[in-house]
């Protein structure tokens, strides 16, 4: 398994902790791959149904701007990243959020170690495998709670020919990651023994929502 600080990592901490400064300048680009970015981050707060008080945990929370939202609405916020400076541009945001340095590759910390009544993550999984992203998911179902929701805001296609449609349009903007192909990912979320809803967004994004499958 690949991990912090690990050799070889393709998408090693240290790429992220140099563009900390000025991200939030990045996803303001209308363009690939944050078309839409801020119609997805509402999509995810619409999605996961949030109430006064709820536990929300925010993976790879980066500066933070899908946390705030939650905040905003009364809502308790855990955020995890593996870029330290990315955290500490969120914690300016955020002082009242707890924060974990935390790699979602690698053993889930013990500070973390609740039950959350929303899962959350924007822009994250498509730095993952499709075998590395059901592994993460169904180490983390179980940390929700009863009428928990689990939901995922990403780069994302219905399907194969969707992708190489926009891979064409985007030309040189294009940077060949993991990303979510809905028609493959459903079914393989699935034998997690959930329901999933895909939602295209943008034509480069949408979302993920998950719940357990007697909800």
């Amino acid at each position: 398994m690949v991990g912090m600080n690990a050799p070889n990592d393709p998408f090693p901490a240290s790429e992220f902790d140099d563009w900390a400064g000025t991200y939030d300048n990045s996803i303001a680009i209308d363009q690939f791959p944050f078309y839409g970015y801020l119609k997805v981050l509402a999509k995810i707060v619409a999605a996961a149904k949030p109430h006064p008080g709820n536990s929300v945990l925010d993976l790879g929370t980066g500066t933070g701007n899908l946390a705030i939202l939650f905040a905003t609405l009364g809502c308790e916020l855990w955020c995890t990243d593996f870029s330290a400076p990315m955290l500490e541009q969120a914690r300016q945001k955020l002082p009242a959020a707890h924060f974990v340095l935390h790699d979602l590759r690698c053993s889930w910390p013990a500070e973390l170690d609740r039950p959350y009544d929303c899962i959350v993550s924007a822009y994250v999984f498509h730095h993952f495998k499709l075998d590395e992203k059901i592994r993460i998911l169904g180490d983390l179902l179980p940390r929700l709670t009863s009428s928990g929701r689990f939901v995922i805001g990403d780069i994302a296609f219905p399907d194969a020919a969707a992708r190489e449609k926009v891979k064409i349009a985007t030309g040189s903007e294009w940077d060949e990651e993991f990303y979510w192909l809905a028609d493959e990912a459903i079914s393989a979320v699935e034998k997690l023994g959930v329901k999933v809803e895909f939602t295209q967004v943008s034509i480069c994004a949408g979302i993920f929502c998950i719940v357990g499958a007697t909800h």
